[in-house]
């Protein structure tokens, strides 16, 4: 069994079919860092991370994984029975946010009755706080699409037909979680 970090639920048989060369124009490296292994009886576990390193047409790219692998020992011989890789997760790269359009941003949000989420502003920065929990900044990606720090998904704020901020979107793997704008 092998589980790959796009969430694809494999075989061996389906795993090797995966196993292409690089198109042409593209090279790469994977470096295996921080191995650990365990070894209990007639199992052994291997936990490791991959730092790839990829050029595509002279422009370089990295990614970070993580894999654990779990082997038998079976036959006379160690047989790997199972995998499952990883993505770490890593922060777009910050955009430009037109500062005219931060105030039509800033209000209070409403998830469901009692429930909302505050949007205020200090300069050029905007910030979110649910509740009582802690202030958290948004940080500009494109247009009206802004990302938290350290956490995946989006903050996109909707215009209505009237061109006016009259919700916001928390996106999360391409679900929305719609909030309404009531003050």
């Amino acid at each position: 069994m092998y589980f790959d970090e796009v969430g694809r639920n494999m075989n061996k048989e389906a795993l090797v079919g995966t196993v292409t060369p690089l198109p042409k124009g593209y090279s790469g490296t994977i470096t295996v860092v921080k191995a650990q292994s365990h070894i209990e009886g007639n199992v052994a576990l291997f936990s490791y991370d991959l730092d790839e390193t990829e050029t595509v047409f002279g422009q370089n790219m990295t990614a970070r994984y993580h894999g654990t692998d779990t082997w038998m020992w079976r036959k006379g011989e160690w047989r790997i029975a199972a995998g499952q890789m990883f993505r770490y997760y890593e922060d777009p790269a910050a955009g430009e946010v037109d500062a005219r359009l931060l105030p039509d941003y800033v209000g209070t949000y409403e998830l469901s009755p009692g429930n909302t989420m505050v949007i205020s502003r200090e300069g050029k920065q905007l910030y979110r706080q649910r509740g009582d929990g802690p202030k958290t900044e948004l940080i500009p990606e494109v247009g009206p699409v802004f990302f938290r720090k350290g956490v995946e998904g989006r903050t996109l704020f909707r215009r209505g037909q009237r061109g006016k901020v009259d919700g916001l979107i928390d996106r999360r793997n391409n679900e929305d979680i719609v909030w309404k704008k009531v003050g």
